[in-house]
């Protein structure tokens, strides 16, 4: 699998640091806890990217509590931490193309932040991990786990500092990140709200992402002929959703 590795990181938020201004590559911050069973505690940051690096800069959001994931039925019963992906569980892994998660054309590019009311991607992210801290909800974020995790962190001052990020679509890369394509590991968070039995999606995704993948998670078409907007030929290429998981790892 071309991440590092991928899994998802079950928890609940402690505190949130939106995105900086002057930061150089826009991340809204999420300080996540995780109990164990034994009753100690493990401390993660997730990194939840606002901007791309790569034009067009505007971040694709779809948030949705009508998904179709069968995830969350067997999340739930995981042990609080992170859970790496692999062959024994591949069941629970994300992906946009193949997954039919949601329809991708209602995603919609929004800065990471601009002048007014509920108009920017930061803005949108923290409210619903407002809403998660307040309600003591549950957050699972899926993405590539931190390779170096052996200094404070320097947002929330925990060590060790743990953590995932590439908490979005991770296929049909641009040509600089193509070395992260890979099928079954997109990113994402799914927010449980346990006391109302009612689930959030969030899904992100760059506009520089074809949507039109191989068995390895690379470009088939650029983004030009198959971007978010093109569903219909999204299905015709990639036969979706008769697609093997047994390639995952």
């Amino acid at each position: 699998m071309p991440l590092f590795k991928y899994g998802v990181l079950k928890g609940k938020v402690v505190d949130v640091r939106p995105v900086d201004s002057f930061d150089k590559t826009p991340h809204y911050e999420v300080h996540i806890r995780a109990t164990k069973k034994d009753k100690s505690e493990e401390n993660y940051r997730i990194a939840i990217n606002v901007a791309s690096k790569v034009k067009p800069s505007e971040v694709l959001y779809f948030v949705s509590e009508d998904f179709n994931s069968n995830q969350i039925t067997i999340i739930p019963n995981f042990e609080e931490g992170f859970t790496e992906v692999t062959r024994e569980n591949r069941e629970i892994a994300l992906d946009y193309i193949r997954g039919g998660l949601f329809d991708p054309s209602k995603m919609i590019p929004l800065p990471a932040s601009k002048n007014g009311p509920d108009n920017d991607l930061n803005e949108k992210v923290n409210k619903y991990m407002q809403e998660a801290m307040t309600k003591k909800a549950t957050v699972y974020a899926y993405g590539e786990k931190f390779k170096t995790e052996d200094k404070v962190d320097k947002y929330f001052g925990f060590s060790p500092g743990r953590g995932i990020h590439d908490i979005h679509m991770n296929q049909g890369n641009s040509r600089d990140f193509r070395k992260d394509d890979g099928i079954w590991q997109d990113g994402g968070v799914l927010i449980h709200f346990e006391k109302e039995n009612r689930w959030v999606g969030i899904f992100l995704a760059f506009q520089s992402q074809s949507w039109c993948t191989d068995d390895q998670g690379h470009a088939t078409k650029p983004v030009s002929v198959c971007n978010h907007t093109n569903r219909k030929s999204v299905i015709e290429t990639n036969g979706f959703p008769n697609m093997e998981k047994d390639r995952l790892c």
